[in-house]
């Protein structure tokens, strides 16, 4: 039977969309199917094809609960064991949040029949111009809208596959549109005759190949000596790291492992590895620093800073040893760190006794800070998953460091998603990526998105490797995600005149 007679009609079509969204998650890390981000992509199209604009948009949106209800899971974990949240009010917020995120494919599904309907039975312009442009231009608007929401983006399935070759030079959104456009002349193949199936394989094959050949080159070079580097895993329980009894067994602990490997150019605590305040750490801190001095040895650390005269509390990864300098986060996340809009809902928190932080957005241009002779740029957790404010630190930047605590999130998929965003981050920048985390996956991860060193997760322990400090600047690093974005409007840009002029035949 030819694809072309298959119509999914009422709930067979709706069940498929949805399996097929629960397909995505497995591409990602842990599991690393990348295949299946393809796959997923092209059953999406398949249930897309000769359905009306509702049905279109139903479908995608039942996708994108099979999607990010299994993708984002993680998010109900921190709310509910460490959060104090109700499992109840917990579902709700989680089920909220995922029925917002659904509307991102549904909306491609609605757009793509509502105003190209006319090409309907033209499989090559829906399936291999529209649909891939549109979905790469979703996952761009989910990136900043309400602050951004960028995780799962599907080019971060690809980060151990040929496409990820386009990374230095046009970014992530550049894989998603590889994936993509794969998926759609498939679709095309398995719609047209012979001769089309041919020329959607000519154009996967290429399209694959350029990937391929884009790995190859060094984008950037070597600068300097190699540093040594330690990072210290705390794996501190996110329920006990606060507690006052705690504190003085975390101060002791990191210090002591410090001590063992003084000498080490470069040492590393994980985002707030230190319990307390700033000010109220200062003691520690001098006596550590006055050690770090003596031993040639610089440390980077997080911690959270209180500025008494602005009343602001600072999410911080402070340097100490040869000169103290501070990085404040400037990305932080509603609800976890901030609330936005607190004059609206003030009382929605107050009410349900929602957990969160009081953190101000940090000042400052570049996330640079100085440690070990180098110009590192600085990431805090959830800030790496943006690479344009990742970019922002070069080319000054000679390696780049995210300091994360995904002990909120338990023995979740999010830890594993996180390192793998890490990974396409040190890609893109062509810098080694070095990732200290309080219960891991703390990483070495080198300039071609390979990790080079891990920590066990949920364990004490130190990482220690020598890395090269970069130099240079890949293209996507001076452009960010400018090129990708205005290539894909171009896309839908020509679509709408084709569409306008066969409407004026």
């Amino acid at each position: 039977m030819n694809i072309k007679d298959i119509k999914l009609q009422g709930w067979r079509g709706d069940v498929l969309a949805l399996a097929s969204g629960l397909l995505l998650p497995l591409a990602f890390a842990p599991f690393s199917i990348a295949p299946l981000a393809i796959v997923s992509l092209l059953l999406l199209f398949i249930c897309w094809h000769q359905v009306t604009a509702r049905q279109a948009f139903w479908r995608g949106w039942l996708f994108g609960l099979g999607y990010f209800g299994l993708g984002v899971s993680w998010v109900s974990v921190s709310m509910i064991y460490f959060g104090g949240m109700t499992v109840p009010l917990s579902a709700v917020i989680t089920i909220v949040f995922v029925m917002f995120l659904a509307l991102f494919p549904a909306t491609v599904g609605l757009i793509s029949k509502r105003f190209f309907k006319q090409y309907q039975n033209t499989p090559w312009f829906v399936f291999v111009l529209v649909l891939p442009a549109l979905w790469v231009l979703s996952e761009w608007v989910r990136s900043w809208i309400f602050t951004g929401f960028p995780w799962l983006s599907v080019g971060y399935s690809q980060i151990a596959w040929p496409l990820v070759g386009y990374a230095p030079v046009w970014g992530v959104y550049s894989i998603s549109f590889g994936v993509a456009l794969t998926a759609g002349l498939l679709m095309y193949a398995l719609l047209e005759s012979a001769q089309a199936r041919k020329i959607a394989t000519g154009g996967i094959v290429s399209l694959w190949i350029v990937g391929y050949a884009l790995t190859l080159p060094e984008w950037t070079e070597p600068v300097d000596k190699p540093i040594s580097i330690a990072m210290i895993q705390g794996n501190i329980e996110q329920d006990k790291k606060w507690l006052p009894e705690q504190r003085i067994p975390t101060l002791d602990m990191y210090a002591n492992l410090s001590r063992k490997n003084w000498g080490t150019d470069l040492i590393i605590w994980p985002e707030t590895a230190l319990p307390m305040l700033y000010h109220q750490a200062k003691p520690f801190l001098s006596a550590v620093a006055q050690e770090a001095r003596v031993n040639g040895t610089e440390l980077l650390l997080g911690i959270p800073v209180y500025d008494g005269r602005t009343k602001r509390y600072f999410n911080t990864m402070l340097s100490i040893g040869a000169l103290e300098s501070f990085y404040e986060k400037k990305h932080l996340v509603p609800f976890g760190e901030y609330l936005p809009l607190p004059s609206f809902l003030g009382w929605f928190i107050e009410y349900f006794k929602i957990p969160m932080s009081n953190f101000s957005s940090g000042a400052g241009e570049k996330p640079l800070v100085q440690v070990a002779g180098q110009q590192v740029g600085i990431s805090i957790c959830y800030e790496d998953v943006f690479g344009e404010e990742v970019i922002s630190a070069l080319p000054e930047a000679t390696l780049l460091v995210n300091a994360s605590n995904d002990a909120w999130f338990g023995d979740s998929l999010a830890p594993h998603q996180h390192l793998e965003i890490a990974r396409l981050r040190a890609v893109e920048t062509g810098r080694y990526m070095l990732r200290s985390t309080n219960t891991g996956v703390s990483a070495v991860i080198d300039p071609k998105g390979r990790i080079v060193s891990q920590s066990p997760q949920f364990e004490n322990h130190v990482l220690k490797h020598e890395i090269q400090p970069m130099k240079g600047i890949t293209p996507y690093a001076i452009f960010g995600n400018l090129l990708t974005v205005l290539f894909m409007f171009a896309l839908i840009v020509t679509a709408i005149v084709l569409n306008w002029r066969k409407t004026r035949l």
